[in-house]
């Protein structure tokens, strides 16, 4: 026998004291124009009643697993239905502060979900109701539920300047004014339609013509917008900043 398994057969993990590891979803798409994030209403204690982001214990699995299975368990979606396999997932943070938790220490690794027209939610197994909430509505929530959404949004606002990642809350093919409705969304301000059009076709691989038109008409009555895919650009040069940030940097 080795002096590593010596080692690990006398190992008592009981000398420390118990953690566990949990995933929280941070998940947000577009409807009727609004940014909207997933929330449910929490069937047990502790926060009996309140509002939380979608979560739970890690179970046998990856990080990433327990995050995409938290977020099918509430959106009634599975991989392999088209939408869910769409969904652009990365990880946030990890939260681990004593007593965010009352039952125990619990660290939780917190994600960013984006996807475009998910359909109502339906409450997983361990959650009294999900619903779609407006973000500004969301309230007071379970946990430190409301920091970590706080960094979700800063995180995707932020994003939305620097990656395309805005594509991934449109359809396949869209046109301009859908991607500005996105960043209208999420960043809280309308936008210049000439101004944003002009920036994002100066921006190198951040979106390409499909060749095709849309087939309703454009705004205010104007001619059939073109329809245009994501490019292959994983960063845009130049960076896409918020009107008021704009005015920072000048």
């Amino acid at each position: 026998m080795t002096e590593e398994q010596e080692f690990l057969e006398s190992y008592n993990p009981g000398e420390y004291a118990p953690v566990a590891v949990t995933v929280d979803v941070v998940a947000l798409t577009i409807r009727e124009g609004r940014l909207h994030v997933l929330l449910v209403e929490r069937g047990g204690h502790p926060f009996a009643g309140w509002r939380a982001l979608p979560g739970g214990f890690v179970q046998d699995e990856s990080l990433d697993a327990a995050a995409l299975r938290e977020l099918a368990e509430e959106t009634g979606l599975r991989p392999g239905e088209g939408v869910l396999d769409r969904v652009h997932v990365e990880q946030l943070r990890t939260y681990g502060n004593p007593g965010r938790d009352p039952r125990m220490r619990v660290i939780s690794v917190a994600y960013l979900a984006f996807a475009p027209s998910l359909p109502d939610p339906r409450a997983g197994s361990d959650a009294a109701g999900a619903f779609w909430v407006p973000v500004e509505a969301a309230g007071e929530l379970a946990f430190d539920h409301a920091a970590i959404l706080a960094d979700g949004l800063d995180r995707a606002r932020s994003k939305l300047e620097y990656t395309p990642l805005a594509t991934a809350f449109v359809e396949s093919e869209f046109t301009i004014a859908d991607l500005r409705a996105v960043y209208a969304a999420v960043w809280g301000e309308e936008l210049h339609a000439g101004n944003f059009h002009r920036k994002v076709l100066s921006v190198p691989g951040f979106v390409e013509s499909t060749g095709e038109i849309a087939v309703r008409g454009g705004e205010r009555g104007g001619p059939k917008p073109k329809l245009y895919r994501a490019g292959d650009a994983r960063l845009l040069h130049p960076a896409l900043l918020r009107p008021a940030r704009e005015d920072d940097v000048r």
